[in-house]
């Protein structure tokens, strides 16, 4: 499953939406071992394609020296689909390089809706995950408890031996 913040889904489809009708990419880096995608970096498709998309080399070369000297890697793999479905093409699937990775796909086919869909792609098979959208300044694990002024009362146990 992939755990993402709410706000990196936001940015991710805000580049999809500007680079449209172009396929547009870019990487979410997070914390090597930690597949806690933390850290949005939308890159250039040198393809300039609808139906492609491609990293500079150089741009990729200077991000993945990046994450490196962060001690990052690359969490989530994006782009996004301008005409088709949100689901890997064959040449999606071709070039995956990075089995660790997940690889988020938005497709902006329709102008009002988006499909968010994330797959692992390792040794040419795909297999989709679910993604789950959380917001970071809400704990989802957290207990919280309110009393409203009430003081909790006293309970006495009396326990008898007979």
């Amino acid at each position: 499953m992939l755990s993402i913040d709410r706000s990196i889904v936001e940015a991710i489809v805000a580049h999809a939406r500007r680079d449209h009708p172009d396929e547009a990419c870019g990487v979410v880096a997070g914390p090597v071992g930690g597949d806690t995608p933390t850290r949005h970096i939308p890159m250039d498709n040198a393809a300039r394609s609808m139906t492609f998309y491609e990293f500079d080399s150089m741009e990729h070369l200077r991000v993945w020296r990046e994450m490196d000297d962060r001690d990052e890697e690359p969490v989530v793999i994006y782009h996004s689909h301008t005409a088709t479905e949100a689901y890997p093409s064959r040449t999606d699937v071709a070039f995956a390089g990075e089995p660790g990775a997940h690889y988020l796909l938005v497709s902006t086919r329709e102008p009002d809706t988006e499909e968010i869909r994330s797959f692992r792609i390792i040794d040419g098979v795909v297999t989709e995950e679910p993604v789950r959208i959380v917001d970071a300044g809400v704990d989802p694990h957290a207990v919280q408890s309110y009393m409203f002024g009430q003081s909790p009362a006293t309970v006495d146990y009396e326990c008898s031996g007979s």
